[in-house]
């Protein structure tokens, strides 16, 4: 076993409750801002959904595993990058579209539908590529991981949130977006003060690991916004859509990744790295590409 394999990142249990809490108030808040109209509006147009379920839960984990045989990185790390290509799609590319001019309520959309589905197949393909690759399925039968627990946590922090927020959306329209406006923001910040704190008591692990991951973390996520642009090309969807379906591959909601592996794999080097390195990276890199085609747009604006 690598060096990598054996270190792990340290978590105090209190913090890993009000994680849970806080992606769950998360879920709970983009809930809040969705109403059963927007899912009749995806059925409207079934093409651009399934091209965008296609490239986040097909082709992005298959393309990750391709990438893992190719460059061959600690089994820790391995499982890490797997870990995040499994996850659904991060919230904030719902922002990041609208800013660069995409479909912003194409990408709300998909993002609460790929949540949805992530209860089954954020396990699913973690489960199917670590045990595929035999370096990743040798530290899994380490681990003794149960898909099942797998399967009842993602549920928890993703499923009943959702469907709780969807309904208080239903019941009460006007509560729910007086909640949304104020929820959201308060509990994304709770997380990442929650990142920080890790990240904080275990510095001198993050920096004396990090090179591992930089590279192969940059690769990946570039990767990952290469794959959905081509997708919505090949299947020659609108500008705006090509940008939306790109940011939603791109952004990966790694915070729940974080938490399965804080709470299945007791904070595992590699893994935990990797998910913390993505969780950032994204963020500058997504901001990066919308700010690029937001001046395009503006550019394009002025000269009209």
């Amino acid at each position: 076993m690598q060096e990598l394999d054996r270190v792990q990142i340290h978590f105090d249990s209190s913090n890993l409750w009000i994680l849970n809490i806080a992606l769950a108030v998360v879920m709970f808040g983009v809930a809040l801002g969705i109403s059963i109209a927007d899912f009749k509006a995806l059925f409207k147009t079934p093409k651009v959904v399934l091209i965008g379920l296609l490239s986040q839960f097909i082709l992005l984990p298959l393309l990750t595993f391709g990438f893992i045989v190719v460059v061959n990185p600690q089994p820790s790390i391995a499982l890490g990058m797997m870990m995040v290509a499994a996850c659904p799609g991060g919230n904030i590319s719902n922002f990041m579209t609208h800013l660069a001019g995409g479909n912003t309520a194409l990408s709300v959309s998909l993002t609460a539908f790929s949540t949805f589905i992530a209860i089954i197949m954020t396990p699913f393909n973690f489960e199917f590529y670590g045990n595929l690759y035999q370096p990743t399925a040798a530290l899994l039968q380490d681990v003794s991981l149960n898909p099942f627990d797998l399967v009842q946590i993602v549920l928890l922090i993703l499923g009943i949130p959702l469907l709780c927020g969807m309904l208080v959306r239903f019941k009460f329209p006007t509560i729910a977006k007086r909640l949304a406006y104020w929820l959201k923001p308060f509990s994304i910040l709770v997380f990442v003060g929650i990142v920080i704190i890790a990240l904080m008591n275990n510095l001198d692990v993050f920096s004396e690991y990090i090179h591992h991951v930089l590279l192969l973390g940059i690769s990946h996520n570039l990767l990952a916004f290469l794959l959905g642009f081509l997708i919505a090309r090949a299947f020659k969807l609108s500008f705006e859509n090509q940008k939306t379906l790109t940011i939603e591959t791109g952004i990966q909601n790694s915070g729940i990744g974080l938490l399965l592996i804080f709470t299945f794999f007791n904070g595992l080097g590699g893994m935990a790295i990797m998910a913390a390195f993505w969780g950032i990276w994204h963020i500058v890199s997504g901001l990066l590409l919308s700010y690029f085609w937001s001046s395009k747009l503006t550019t394009k604006t002025q000269v009209v």
